[in-house]
């Protein structure tokens, strides 16, 4: 199921700051080389990340699921001076594609990565963070919602992808994949903290976008 129908799309972009070349390299080698390279988050999506970045300029960013580095080449746009961005994916078999865009697009010392898993990793970071992406296993969302809230700051944001599963949260439970329904579960989750507001967005794939009162 198409959440937002590719004629639309089409428009947004048309009418979106374009890619940068690295960017655009990126992209295009992600879905020559790499498996499921629809996880990318892609033109719109990565301005729109660059842009929040930009809006509040934060000093510690953290990103769980790294990817390609798409998504974490966007957020540090917005870096703070002498700000940092950790990002963190369990595939080590990517690091070299994220590492050398990292290096090429000027922000290795901007961007740190960590190899393994993000409930391992996450309590190791001795951060207090202003954003935090999250855009890796579904069924772990809850999850790493519950282990970063401590490290987010007062006002601080989270932005959680994907939330939309490609439509399917809309369908019948029994027609749910596993995936849609732990994004179900999430969004509740995080609609009935009252320690925090929301806004689902119905950007690409779905984006919520959580502020820490």
């Amino acid at each position: 199921m198409e959440v937002i129908p590719p004629e639309i799309q089409a428009f947004a972009e048309k009418y979106t700051t374009p890619e940068t070349d690295l960017l655009y390299r990126l992209h295009r080698e992600t879905y020559l080389k790499v498996d499921q390279p629809h996880m990318l988050s892609g033109h719109v999506q990565g301005r729109f990340l660059a842009m929040v970045s930009q809006m509040l300029r934060p000093a510690r960013i953290l990103e769980i699921g790294t990817y390609t580095g798409y998504s974490a080449i966007c957020l540090a746009q917005g870096l703070a001076e002498n700000g940092l961005l950790h990002t963190i994916d369990v595939n080590e078999e990517l690091e070299e594609i994220s590492a050398r865009y990292i290096e090429e697009a000027g922000l290795r010392q901007k961007i740190v990565q960590h190899i393994g898993k993000a409930a391992q990793v996450i309590p190791q970071l001795n951060e207090v963070f202003d954003l935090v992406f999250i855009d890796a296993d579904k069924a772990g969302y809850g999850a790493y919602y519950d282990l970063v809230w401590e490290q987010l700051r007062p006002g601080g944001f989270i932005l959680a992808d994907n939330v939309l599963y490609h439509g399917e949260v809309v369908l019948p439970e029994t027609e749910q994949s596993n995936n849609a329904k732990a994004m179900v579960r999430f969004v509740e989750k995080a609609v009935a903290d009252g320690r925090a507001e929301t806004l689902l967005l119905s950007l690409r794939d779905g984006v919520l976008l959580i502020r820490k009162k």
